[in-house]
């Protein structure tokens, strides 16, 4: 299965912040990378290339190829409402994100690993699809088999909770109660600008 397997902390310090989470890498780094890291982050960037940097950070950060991208916007561009926040809730609702959200993986990458080798259900059946949509009302859990191992309990340990999640710790499951606002949302994306690239 296609994905993003090269460094993170260089495609963090191309977009100028950790997209990935806590980067100590970053912190001492937080410049683009290269031997001209420092020289082109005084460079003006235009409009296009604003477009496509945001467009290319949320693929990154939500581990989603270009074509799987592209197929997202233009179901979120079908539902009613706006475009920008449509595509960011399709996102969210991933199974791999929902999956980051609960706390039982310390990353969306790390999460997408736990759905693909069958250590996570949906609603009581194994789903080993990390782009399966999650829905309202849906019970999101770890497989009695899989609870004891040491990233799911070192990651539940240190877990941020979140409004539209509802874990319970004692049985590592969770239940996704409604679509996220867009203001609860905490990773700094302007969706605006995807949106505005995809209208050209």
């Amino acid at each position: 299965m296609a994905r993003y397997t090269g460094p993170t902390t260089k495609i963090a310090r191309k977009f100028g912040e950790p997209i990935y989470g806590a980067d100590k890498d970053f912190e001492k780094r937080n410049y683009p990378p290269g031997m001209h890291g420092l020289a082109s982050k005084r460079k003006k960037s235009k409009e296009y290339g604003n477009q496509l940097k945001e467009k290319q950070k949320v693929k990154y950060m939500y581990g989603v190829l270009e074509r799987q991208f592209h197929n997202t916007y233009d179901k979120a561009s079908r539902m009613a409402g706006q475009k920008g926040e449509n595509l960011l809730f399709l996102l969210e609702s991933r199974l791999d994100n929902v999956v980051y959200r609960m706390g039982v993986a310390p990353t969306r990458p790390a999460a997408r690993q736990l759905v693909n080798h069958a250590h996570i259900t949906l609603n009581g059946k194994v789903c080993h699809i990390p782009s399966t949509r999650v829905m309202p009302g849906d019970v999101v859990a770890v497989r009695e088999r899989s609870k004891s191992l040491e990233v799911i309990q070192a990651s539940v340990a240190s877990a941020t909770k979140y409004s539209w999640i509802e874990f319970n710790p004692d049985t590592l499951s969770a239940k996704f109660l409604n679509i996220p606002a867009r203001e609860d949302i905490p990773e700094n994306i302007n969706e605006q600008l995807i949106v505005d690239l995809y209208s050209k």
